[in-house]
């Protein structure tokens, strides 16, 4: 286990005004890779992470059934245009990875320009972005371009080059696992298929990539499990191959659009009411910022799955802005500049907060139920009384001793009496100290 040292040192790396350029270039070094659902972008993109964190890199066989599902081939791309008459190339996928229709099989053709319109995409609301679009389960290709450049090409003779493969392969996903004093395990996933689109999902692998450097560098009551994943066949297929492993998870969450500058968004879990869901929702009240809470449904990233009945798990969703509710989402302009270090920086703050109520959510047992003891002979109380405040550590202290039956936890306490859940969290510590209350359970400090 870590020493008070490394703890210093390590919360005073997270709050160094650095952390969020450092996360920042981290998501520009990821940019310019043109990640799948499989194929080499990927494995390129769970290279760079496997540089700063132990990664353990899966690779699933095509055809491999994982449920009602079957590993999809495995799709890679070397080069992609389209020339017109004079040899001159008017889309370039070198110039964008979003440039391609992601999964595009492979393409050799002359057309003209009403047919080439058939393979274009682009976005009439939005001329100068570029359209992010797939084709991963059905066979076909397609060009994306702006809506300046879709206007601008004449009648003419246009020859059509995209140089892929979809070819049997594996599909690939990497998991770092963080072991803790207990096996069971916070689960934290993050999608890593989309090329080139900084908020969706740059951010969440980056923010994940840190929290799990700054997680392995102090003492922890629960194992953290990171995935790395292709965006829904991953987590089916991780599902199906780790039903052993599901049992262990106590807490979980889905990191995506965490590096805009909209206030945090939570997705509550299928339960609704999950120690998760609650831990959120309390410091996302108390934190004195806007925010917004939704209900779940079984539309949006991977938590759909994880919290699919037959699983149920107890896993919300963080954003900042939501999926679809930014004009940027899936186009060109979620690119570097849409994203901050100084959102990217919060939302790993929030997210180790997060970490640090569950780890120290313990629940204890007043040793001195009947009536309150008597805190003045303690020094726990003020020698002065009769005063018309009497204190929020008094008050904090009172509400511990009350709700600590051995069934209500800290956070309940904190709910309960309207309090932080750091001064429940002190003052526990302070009653213990003073024989007065005993934990259940082996709280860590992160």
């Amino acid at each position: 286990m870590t020493t008070g040292s490394t703890i210093a040192a390590t919360n005073s790396a997270l709050d160094s005004p650095e952390l969020g350029n450092h996360l920042h270039a981290f998501v520009a070094e990821l940019y310019p890779i043109c990640s799948s659902i499989t194929g080499n972008g990927l494995r390129e993109i769970l290279r760079r992470i496997g540089q700063r964190i132990p990664l353990q890199i899966h690779e699933v066989p095509t055809g491999t059934q994982v449920f009602d599902w079957t590993v999809p081939r495995e799709w890679n791309i070397r080069d992609a245009y389209v020339h017109n008459s004079r040899g001159e190339k008017v889309i370039d996928f070198k110039n964008s990875n979003l440039h391609v229709m992601n999964y595009s099989i492979p393409a050799r053709a002359k057309l003209s320009l009403q047919e080439l319109k058939e393979h274009l995409h682009a976005l009439p609301g939005r001329p100068d972005w570029i359209p992010y679009r797939t084709s991963y389960y059905r066979e076909t290709w397609g060009f994306c371009l702006t809506q300046r450049q879709l206007d601008s090409l004449p009648e003419d003779d246009y020859e059509v080059v995209i140089d892929s493969s979809l070819e049997d392969g594996s599909l690939t996903y990497a998991e770092c696992l963080i072991p803790g004093k207990s096996k069971e395990e916070i689960l934290i996933s993050c999608h890593a298929c989309h090329p080139s689109l900084c908020n969706d999902n740059l951010s969440g692998l980056a923010v994940a990539t840190f929290l799990a450097q700054a997680l392995a560098g102090v003492e922890r009551r629960f194992s953290y499990r990171f995935l790395f994943i292709p965006g829904t066949i991953g987590s089916i297929t991780w599902l199906s191959r780790n039903e052993h492993i599901v049992p262990q998870i106590k807490h979980g969450l889905v990191l995506a659009c965490v590096g805009d500058n909209g206030a945090f968004s939570y997705k509550k879990s299928r339960r609704g009411n999950a120690e998760i869901d609650q831990a959120i929702l309390h410091l996302l009240a108390t934190s004195g910022n806007p925010y917004n809470v939704r209900d779940f449904s079984p539309y949006g990233y991977d938590e759909r799955q994880y919290c699919s009945p037959g699983f149920n798990l107890p896993v919300g969703c963080l954003n900042r802005t939501q999926h679809g509710k930014f004009p940027e989402y899936h186009t060109s302009a979620d690119n570097l500049s849409f994203v901050t270090p100084q959102s990217l920086a919060g939302t790993l703050r929030f997210c180790l907060n997060v970490f640090r109520l569950l780890e120290n959510n313990l629940t204890y047992l007043n040793l001195n139920p009947k009536c309150e003891p008597q805190l003045g002979r303690r020094g726990l109380y003020r020698l002065m009384g009769g005063l018309p405040d009497a204190g929020a550590r008094e008050l904090a202290m009172l509400w511990t001793l009350n709700l600590s039956d051995g069934d209500h936890s800290l956070l309940n306490i904190a709910e309960r009496s309207g309090l932080r859940f750091e001064a429940i969290q002190q003052a526990a510590e302070v009653l213990s100290k003073n024989g007065l209350l005993r934990p259940t359970g082996n709280a860590t400090h992160i």
